[in-house]
């Protein structure tokens, strides 16, 4: 009998004399899965060798492991027995990460035992953490949450004023706001950025929209309906006068790749989100990499791992995200895996156009210098208040507000959401 190869969960030790070493690789795959397996009698290739057993050789081997591997973990030890021989079957699992074995850290790659770098080792440490955003104070301290409360009652949710902020985890363990607060609050310094460039690079910007400073769950729904109102549709007639009508995107991939882009994010560096819109793709871009101890694998099959549990929590209770997993699935069956780009700081997703759309500016042709003035800034950006047209126009409110009126007449622009925290709709 063999067994199947070495990889990121098990590894083969031919004898006992080698227990330190399969201490290392127990280790290397708890700080990289949360658990392991080393197989003694068992040679590289699989085939079975067997050891010889005495009669402490088991509490031997549970001694090593708890003098040997800090933080403490319980082991499993069995035995297996193939054709005679037996094998030592030794099971460890655990999350109070970073583990190390005789004062060595290392971590599983592939089927090899590699040194922890201390950016390696900083992850694990944000991973063991109850959640680091949760944890971390917020510099501003005078935060409320009026806008994440309508939220929750337009969904139909009951609220209890008293209690909202604890149990909606906003609190540190010493009773200040943290992150997760900092990001949700009416007012803050958190700004998400949907851009958009005339041609397949970044070379030439024709818009750059703000949708921030407010309730993140508010600006992300703003992002994502401005970026969804561009999904044009284009009639395609086949070779056999077969009429298709062809979408830009697909919109629930685009929702999904922006709701895990938000949902995913690394907080604790405030660095947002962005979408980046080009003639032949959309980009969505978040900070942060995979978590340490989630695979490739696990991320295309759509396994739950969010690095943000709270955020998670109250993303779900207002219905834009599911903890099925089925969001990369769903991105991966339209536009494939080449879609993503994963490295150790970010995730890219790539949405590519069925064709090329020209992502210009408006037609200013058919309006006045003064309506020109006004459009030119809500397209620059859609978020912008009646107070600050006046400050980049330099025209009273009355006649800001005359013009607004005349473009929405002329069909120029249209209001999304609230005045207060919705935004402008340019058409061009």
């Amino acid at each position: 009998m063999k067994y199947k190869r070495e990889n990121e969960f098990i590894e083969f030790k031919e004898s006992l004399s080698q227990l330190s070493r399969g201490l290392e690789s127990i280790t290397a795959m708890l700080n990289k899965h949360g658990n392991g397996v080393v197989l003694f009698g068992v040679k590289d290739d699989g085939s079975i060798l067997g050891v010889n057993i005495g009669n402490k050789t088991l509490k031997d081997i549970s001694d090593a492991v708890a003098q040997k591997i800090k933080p403490i973990v319980i082991p499993i030890i069995t035995e297996e027995e193939y054709d005679g021989k037996v094998v030592i079957k030794l099971e460890c699992s655990g999350y109070n990460k970073p583990y190390s074995a005789d004062g060595k850290y290392l971590i599983r790659s592939g089927n090899e035992n590699k040194k922890i770098d201390p950016e390696v080792m900083r992850q694990l440490l944000f991973s063991n953490s109850i959640e680091t955003m949760t944890n971390i104070e917020s510099y501003d301290q005078e935060l409320s949450f009026t806008q994440l409360k309508q939220l929750y009652i337009s969904r139909g949710l009951p609220i209890n004023d008293n209690m909202f902020n604890k149990n909606n985890g906003l609190y540190t363990k010493d009773g200040k706001y943290n992150i997760l607060a900092s990001i949700l609050a009416d007012n803050n310094n958190c700004s998400i950025k949907v851009v958009k460039f005339d041609g397949i690079d970044k070379s030439n910007m024709i818009s750059r929209n703000e949708f921030g400073y407010k309730c993140l769950i508010i600006a992300m729904e703003n992002a994502l309906e401005y970026t969804q109102s561009m999904n044009e549709t284009k009639v395609v007639i086949s070779d056999k006068s077969v009429r298709e009508e062809v979408h830009l995107f697909d919109s629930s991939s685009l929702r999904e790749a922006w709701n895990n882009a938000c949902l995913h994010t690394r907080w604790d560096r405030m660095v947002p989100p962005s979408i980046y819109i080009f003639s032949n793709r959309i980009e969505i871009i978040s900070t942060g990499g995979l978590p340490i101890d989630y695979s490739v694998d696990d991320f295309y099959q759509g396994i739950s791992n969010p690095i943000n549990k709270q955020l998670q929590k109250i993303m779900g209770q207002l219905g834009l995200v599911e903890q099925t997993g089925h969001g990369v699935p769903e991105i991966v069956k339209h536009y494939g895996k080449e879609a993503f780009e994963i490295t150790d700081n970010h995730i890219k997703v790539t949405l590519k156009f069925p064709y090329n759309i020209k992502v210009g500016e408006s037609d200013y042709s058919s309006l006045n210098p003064s309506q020109t003035k006004v459009l030119k800034a809500i397209t620059n950006e859609p978020t912008i208040t009646t107070n600050g047209l006046v400050d980049v126009v330099g025209l009273k409110t009355s006649r800001i507000a005359e013009i607004i009126k005349e473009l929405k007449e002329l069909k120029r622009i249209e209001r999304v959401g609230s005045n207060k925290t919705g935004y402008w709709k340019v058409n061009k």
